[in-house]
């Protein structure tokens, strides 16, 4: 019983791997899904369909695929796109569609309120992070006021992993990581729930279970083993969210390794030796006992490339457009001929925090072709991280080491404009798989089939991408944040698309 498996659920895609005790992945399995968008600024998922449905077909999948006998699984680790909120009744049915992370901004007026009520300082001092689209609290809340009928019903709030472990075990757990970001009821110093700054809310009995990621939850009950194929009574880690998963799969370990995930949207981990406060970042807790991470992340990066390519290469085959539209931004020069995008489609996360940000494409001209203009999308995300880089140059946290992952490692463009307008290397590893193979790693750690120092061994580093041309980019990186403080009051009298 040396294989593990991993499975992912993430925004617009849910993967799955079952690794052998070496690290090799024997099978792996994809499922596409949708992310929901019911009215601008709301962003959701549905759990039963997206994420237990996905679960249950990948992992069909991958025993098929293998030929692995569900009985030689050591143990199964989840983890999904995080932090949402899911209200979930007294069977543990989910209630409405589950609201995702940062990218959900509907809770804007409770932030505000909740702020103003219990104050940005002691909410900083006692959670670790200020209130903004990715904390779930002013999300409950809103739940509240305008779902009451579904609040008065609801027995548990659970986040998307959470979800995922209680269909699998039948117990209702979250990890500290996950945890952390439902501010204002987790105390980051006591790393346990807490509700006297906003009493009125929700008490203890509706949040889950508080567990590391690599405790074990439970096991596969009768139930879950007729649905997915695994093996009744087979070891269910905790689990946690996507990106700490994919920051384990490339080997973020020490206090300054940087994780940097190309995925639907860019999110940074870094670990640190000690708790750093600062109402630009997010803080948590990291997947063990007594370490600590800082986290940052833009609100839309591979979403935003999607869009593109729905809207302007309609033309191009499906299979083929994104590979289409990488050698057309290849094509044009770095700086993409004077053009800057604002990648704040969706509002924006870190460093600004601002839901009420808006996208936009400054410096066309009749010069300019399609290949210019996806450039630019992939350079203004690109402007857009090197701000989260340099707030963490600022605190005295400059990362030492960056590990690169995700689907956007494949787009070169992207991945090397990164690196010249953040002015700096990044390392990326043999496999790229992502949060799935992070995962079979912990089941693997959870169980004792390896230790947290075997993942060098099982995914060692491939290449290193420099930086080329950063002074190309000085001027235009300072045109990019002052375009959007001249912008801003702008974007915010604009009523919601």
């Amino acid at each position: 019983m040396t294989h593990t498996l991993g499975v992912d659920i993430g925004t617009f895609e849910s993967k799955g791997v079952l690794v052998d005790g070496c690290g090799q992945v024997v099978a792996s399995a994809a499922r596409p899904h949708k992310m929901l968008v019911p009215q601008a600024g709301w962003a959701e998922h549905r759990a039963e369909e997206d994420w237990w449905g996905d679960f249950v077909h990948i992992t069909r999948d991958l025993l098929q695929a293998s030929g692995i006998a569900s009985g030689e699984v050591a143990a199964v680790a989840t983890s999904a796109i995080g932090p949402c909120m899911l209200p979930v009744d007294a069977g543990g049915q989910a209630l409405m569609n589950g609201v995702l992370y940062g990218v959900d901004t509907r809770a804007a007026r409770e932030i505000e309120e909740m702020t103003a009520a219990i104050g940005a300082g002691a909410i900083l001092a006692r959670c670790g992070n200020a209130l903004t689209s990715q904390s779930v609290g002013p999300k409950i809340l809103w739940l509240k006021r305008n779902r009451p009928e579904i609040f008065a019903r609801t027995a548990k709030i659970l986040t998307s992993t959470s979800y995922l472990t209680f269909r699998l075990t039948g117990e209702y757990v979250i990890d500290h990581y996950t945890a952390a970001n439902f501010s204002p009821f987790y105390d980051a110093d006591r790393i346990d729930w807490v509700f006297d700054m906003a009493p009125d809310v929700i008490g203890t009995d509706r949040l889950p279970r508080l567990m590391w990621s690599t405790e074990i939850a439970g096991r596969v009950t009768a139930e879950a083993s007729a649905e997915t194929g695994l093996a009744a009574g087979t070891p269910v880690t905790c689990g946690t969210i996507d990106a700490a998963a994919e920051a384990i799969s490339v080997g973020l370990r020490d206090p300054g390794d940087m994780m940097m995930m190309y995925g639907s949207t860019i999110f940074v981990i870094q670990r640190t030796d000690a708790r750093v406060s600062d109402a630009r970042l997010w803080y948590a807790p990291w997947l063990f006992p007594g370490e600590h991470a800082s986290m940052a992340g833009l609100a839309t990066s591979g979403t935003l490339t999607h869009w593109f390519r729905d809207q302007f290469a309609r033309d191009l085959p499906a299979e083929s457009a994104f590979a289409t539209l990488a050698a057309e931004a290849e094509a044009s020069p770095k700086g993409a001929k004077g053009l800057l995008v604002l990648p704040y489609f969706s509002g924006e996360r870190t460093p600004i925090h601002d839901p009420k940000a808006k996208g936009a494409i400054f410096g066309l001209d009749l010069t300019h072709e399609r290949g210019d203009l996806y450039r630019a999308v992939l350079e203004g995300i690109a402007h857009g991280t090197a701000h989260v880089i340099d707030t963490f140059r600022e605190i005295g946290q400059a990362p030492e080491r960056i590990l690169a992952v995700g689907g956007g490692t494949k787009n070169a463009v992207w991945l090397q404009a990164t690196s010249d307008i953040g002015r700096l290397p990044q390392v990326v590893s043999e496999i790229t798989t992502g949060a799935s193979y992070g995962d079979a790693f912990l089941a693997a750690v959870a169980v004792g089939t390896a230790t947290r120092a075997d993942i060098t061994r099982w995914n060692p580093p491939a290449r290193t991408v420099d930086a080329l041309d950063p002074s190309i980019y000085e001027q235009p990186h300072a045109s990019f944040l002052q375009l959007y403080l001249d912008t801003r009051d702008i974007a915010h009298a604009l009523r919601p698309g």
